[in-house]
């Protein structure tokens, strides 16, 4: 008669361990938000600043490739820094979620957050 009760303190036991997964991956998503990642093109000429959730929060731009007839590299310079900056910050949030995912022992390709 007692071993419903078991199967009853593993379901606790799970919803506990979802409740505190939960409260990492919120803790990561907000840690990501505030996390700044540089993206840079041009060996540095121009910068693009983004939080690890990809957000596009400023822009560094050496006036050395504001030459007139040049306009189409400053133009792709400045595109790639914004694309290497949105790349690391995808390669953080996915390597912090994967942290999340080792230390509760979940598959690695398991996506977070469901």
């Amino acid at each position: 008669m007692l071993k419903g009760l078991g199967q009853l303190g593993d379901m606790a036991k799970m919803m506990k361990s979802a409740q505190e997964m939960q409260a990492k991956v919120v803790q990561v998503q907000e840690d990501l938000n505030s996390t700044i990642v540089v993206g840079e093109s041009g060996a540095g000429l121009v910068k693009a600043r983004a939080t690890a959730k990809g957000e596009l929060t400023g822009l560094e731009i050496d006036p050395s490739i504001f030459v007139p007839s040049e306009k189409e590299v400053a133009e792709d310079l400045i595109l790639a820094a914004i694309k290497d900056a949105q790349a690391k910050a995808k390669e953080r949030e996915q390597s912090e979620m994967q942290k999340i995912t080792e230390e509760l022992g979940l598959p690695a390709d398991m996506k977070l957050p469901f």
